[in-house]
């Protein structure tokens, strides 16, 4: 290996733990550690990324998935709670607590919805909107310098790939 060269090998605790199971378990077909084990441990890496990018904002990234959603929808930047859950990674109990302290943030309010009596629409105020915009395109230069050391055609790859897997788990 030439100076400056990161040996991933080194860094791949996945790798290392299936040459152990493979080792002491050799019965065992442990095969789908080697994306479900790096997804899980990306997974990680990826959020501690994520909210340090978002720290200058005052926002970690449950919030911030709100405030983007939201944002993202587009004017008059509102959702209902079941459309958010729809596009977010939480429970329905999980959201309504966020929600809550977004609310007594001053992030969010919540409305009465003029469609349905029992339902509510979730609104960013001018501060939610300011904070997202803010921060999404922080958020977008930390997901692209996660991806910089995949070439262009192998993220499509990677993408499209991930993209069956969640169809499929989905069904």
């Amino acid at each position: 290996m030439e100076a400056g060269e990161v040996d991933y090998w080194e860094l791949d605790r996945v790798g290392r733990g299936m040459e152990n199971w493979r080792r002491e378990r050799p019965d065992i077909d442990c095969s789908g550690k080697a994306v479900v084990g790096r997804i899980l441990h990306l997974h990680d890496i990826i959020l501690r990324a994520v909210d340090r990018a978002l720290a200058p904002h005052g926002l970690k990234y449950p919030t911030y998935a709100v405030l983007a959603t939201i944002r993202a929808y587009g004017a008059p930047f509102r959702m209902s709670p079941s459309e958010l859950l729809s596009t977010l990674l939480l429970s329905s109990g999980g959201l309504s607590n966020l929600l809550r302290r977004m609310e007594e943030d001053g992030l969010i309010r919540r409305l009465a919805d003029e469609r349905d009596g029992r339902g509510v629409i979730v609104e960013l105020t001018e501060k939610g909107l300011a904070a997202a915009d803010a921060s999404m395109a922080d958020h977008a230069a930390v997901e692209r310098e996660l991806c910089k050391s995949l070439p262009p055609e192998l993220q499509r790859t990677v993408a499209q790939g991930l993209g069956m897997m969640i169809g499929a788990a989905q069904r």
